[in-house]
């Protein structure tokens, strides 16, 4: 049970820089700064493809990014959906380390399949959803500094009033201009005094919130898998069968934690099951993506991304075993 927390507190960790530099980019997005202006590239036109090649790094970091980003509508569903279907967490990893062992030609073999297979669903699945749904995406307005979501909105509201204030006081000492005189600052660092708190704090205490939460289910689907035992769930889906397998391996890659890929790859490396079912699992499977979606009051609209990913990925697996029933014939 001891491997089952220290398991959980080192996905926690390492998804924690992650989290942090989000909120970070979050802030600056949400401000005037240089750095929020590259902002239209990520509901751009190269989104959907940017977004799948980022998807098919083995880290379950991206996934949570682009959830994170899509709750502020930075991205598309279309880019969200093209980073979730390229996800691998660490079953691509898996796969590459299982070369040498006694299947691994069929390892890897299958992992330059699934890169392949899942670069060219994630920027279909992106490209065809921004045919439909790309105006869902929420442009920032150009010189409005105070749209927050979160609870900084009052106190930006009271710093926006302050600048008022501060710049009446000058317009009037001075040359009548309405300008502060103080020519090497900017107005936005007028705008934000205590930088500090927005550019450091606030990004900090909503990582450690996150990944708290994180944490939690970490643990509880650790404990799971622990209870249930490995060989009893690798059993399981060697026993289910050709044409059941993409149903269950759909099922099982649905569930938000590493544990659910690696599990995947590691039955798929010994030939319990076939590329189906693990392409089909591994399309579901978004790693702890789907955590953010069904936070605050997103979770309607996360169920229907949740339940659209689960019902591509088994119509895929079951795309793939046709296929490859057709080459064998």
């Amino acid at each position: 049970m001891g491997e089952v927390i220290l398991d959980a507190l080192k996905d926690t960790l390492i998804l924690f820089p992650f989290l942090f530099v989000l909120y970070l980019l979050i802030e600056l997005m949400e401000h005037k700064t240089g750095v929020g202006k590259p902002r239209r590239a990520l509901s751009g036109k190269a989104a959907p493809l940017l977004g799948t090649g980022l998807g098919l790094v083995p880290m379950c970091g991206f996934s949570v990014m682009a959830a994170k980003l899509y709750e502020h509508r930075h991205v598309t569903l279309g880019t969200l959906v093209a980073v979730f279907t390229a996800t691998n967490d660490e079953a691509l990893l898996v796969l590459l380390l299982s070369a040498g062992t006694a299947g691994g030609v069929h390892a890897l073999l299958g992992a330059a399949a699934l890169v392949g297979c899942k670069f060219v669903l994630g920027v279909f699945a992106g490209y065809f959803l921004d045919l439909f749904f790309a105006k869902e995406t929420v442009p920032l307005p150009e010189h409005h500094e105070h749209d927050h979501e979160h609870e900084h909105e009052h106190e930006h509201d009271h710093e926006h009033d302050h600048e008022h204030d501060h710049e009446h006081e000058h317009g009037a000492e001075g040359d009548g201009s309405g300008e502060c005189g103080c020519a090497e600052l900017s107005p936005c660092e007028h705008k934000h005094e205590n930088k500090l708190s927005l550019y450091l704090w606030s990004p900090l205490l909503h990582a450690l919130q996150v990944a708290a939460f994180v944490l939690l289910v970490n643990f509880a689907f650790g404990t799971l898998f622990y209870l249930l035992g490995e060989e009893k769930v690798v059993g399981f889906l060697q026993g289910t069968g050709y044409w059941y397998q993409p149903l269950v391996c759909a099922f099982l890659g649905a569930v938000p934690n590493c544990a659910a890929s690696v599990v995947l790859a590691e039955v798929y490396a010994i030939g319990g099951i076939g590329f189906g079912g693990l392409l089909g699992g591994l399309v579901v499977n978004a790693g702890l993506g789907y955590l953010i979606l069904f936070r605050k009051n997103t979770w309607k609209r996360g169920l229907a991304i949740f339940a659209g990913m689960l019902l591509f990925g088994i119509a895929v697996g079951y795309c793939a075993n046709a296929v490859q029933l057709a080459l064998v014939l």
